[in-house]
């Protein structure tokens, strides 16, 4: 009788203990990554960088010097979206194995002119980017990153922060001994508005301009000009982002979860890239593309969001160079013939706020990758719902290979919810679900993953794209 009952077992149990010097190699490999990716633009490097190390060179879409396209390669689009090209001698026109991640991730932005004098002290202003508890982004120290374009036209990378030696931001919060009536009795998301979240930038001046109007402003303007030869108005088209400057770190007394900034996505981002770069070329039984998305977290929007149409130009590059027709409706039968997984992290029940998920149905740290079926809210509102079929493939996959997997959902009916990039693919008849590593404190500037999890949303990628 006992046959008939579905029962889980955790995934250090499954995975066993041959695997465990595996693990923390990849956990530490991983750590590196997210240490070095803080943002969209910094993960297209950390990939590129990997890439290149592999042998997969870099192409650039549609130029017409390219004679014939190699078996391997990677593109990238606005120094934002990257895609992981392996043909592997296989057709296109017989379908693709897609994996799909997004690599931004919440943060604060700084405003177009941020510099500003307030009580005496210089401060950033910002604009936070992605679903945040502001109130967690407060007295945490931050770095800035990002690109300055000066009035000549030469492009300036910021990296300030993440050095032991540079300075950190902080955006400050009031003590609780004045919190009283301007906090406390608030609902937390009232409690910190985002028009509070000022940054701290400096609150000395020259000494010879005691009079001066901008002193404040002026001292930090010389500041960035002496190292960065930039100046005020260059700020106002820069794109410059505040994210955590704490560097990862094992967590629990047996070092089995990781603590770290932006495991949503880059945890997905990292496992597949590992997963194309480590398959064997005559195991994968069909082109494998691997691309990673920007502009998730507020949407999918722009030119480098999942509802761009990088996806097609990467697939009628590939037609035109292959000899392969590439109409519209050729496009369409790739994507009908083509198989998907939105890599994308789920929630795990918190056991300090138990109460919003259920438990038959949410998915549990340490339990393996997590397999979501159906995102949306209100009654699966703005989901995809991966037909029965297709999940039932993929899982049957996992388990004759043994790799842990857990069903997920985002919460009870009615309390939880949310998308990924999976709708937007949908809509070409692809096959797609979302698959990806289970994370506690999503969205905050230090979350938490089992590194177990990691490992097998890693092996479940690595399976996915030798599935026909």
């Amino acid at each position: 009788m006992n046959k008939l009952l579905y029962k889980q077992e955790p995934s250090f149990i499954r995975l066993g203990v041959q695997s465990e010097r595996k693990i923390n190699i990849f956990s530490g490999e991983y750590m590196n990554f997210i240490s070095c990716a803080k943002t969209e633009r910094l993960s297209v490097d950390c990939i590129a960088e990997e890439l290149k190390k592999a042998g997969y060179p870099e192409l650039e879409l549609y130029n017409k010097t390219v004679k014939n396209i190699p078996q391997k390669f990677f593109v990238k689009f606005f120094d934002k979206n990257i895609a992981a090209v392996n043909l592997s001698g296989k057709k296109i026109s017989e379908g693709v194995n897609f994996i799909l991640s997004h690599i931004d991730s919440p943060r604060i932005d700084l405003k177009q002119n941020p510099l500003i004098e307030m009580s005496e002290m210089a401060m950033l202003k910002t604009h936070y980017y992605g679903g945040i508890k502001k109130y967690q982004w407060l007295n945490t120290p931050l770095a800035l990153y990002g690109v300055v374009f000066t009035g000549t036209g030469k492009k300036v990378k910021i990296a300030i922060g993440d050095n032991e030696k540079d300075p950190v931001f902080i955006i400050p919060d009031i003590a609780p001994h004045l919190s009283h009536k301007i906090q406390d009795g608030k609902v937390i998301k009232d409690a910190v508005t985002g028009e509070m979240l000022n940054a701290l930038a400096g609150t000395t001046y020259n000494r010879g301009n005691l009079k001066e109007k901008d002193k404040l402003k002026i001292c930090v303007l010389d500041a960035l000009n002496k190292k960065y030869h930039i100046r005020e108005e260059d700020l106002l088209t820069a794109e410059l982002q505040l994210v955590p400057a704490i560097k990862p770190r094992f967590s629990g007394f047996d070092e089995s979860l990781i603590a770290g900034y932006g495991h949503d996505d880059r945890a997905c981002s990292f496992a597949s890239l590992k997963a194309i770069l480590d398959s064997d070329s005559e195991k994968i039984t069909r082109p494998a593309i691997c691309i990673f998305y920007d502009k998730e977290e507020i949407g999918s929007e722009g030119a480098t969001g999942a509802k761009s149409k990088f996806i097609e130009d990467i697939l009628f590059f590939i037609m035109e160079y292959s000899g392969v027709s590439f109409q519209s409706y050729h496009l369409r039968k790739v994507f009908l013939k083509s198989n998907a997984v939105s890599a994308d992290v789920n929630t795990v029940i918190n056991p300090n706020f138990p109460e919003p998920y259920e438990k038959q149905n949410c998915s549990r740290l340490g339990y393996g990758v997590v397999l979501t079926k159906f995102t949306g809210s209100g009654g699966k509102y703005s989901a995809n719902d991966a037909n029965s079929e297709y999940v039932s493939k993929i899982s049957a996959a996992f388990n004759k290979k043994r790799i842990p997997w857990q069903i997920g959902e985002l919460g009870k009916v009615d309390e939880g919810g949310g998308g990924t990039i999976a709708k937007y693919i949908a809509e070409y008849g692809c096959n797609i679900v979302d698959l990806g590593v289970g994370v506690m404190s999503m969205h905050s500037p230090f979350e938490i993953v089992s590194k177990y999890d990691l490992y097998s949303t890693y092996l479940a990628y690595k399976s996915f794209l030798a599935m026909r």
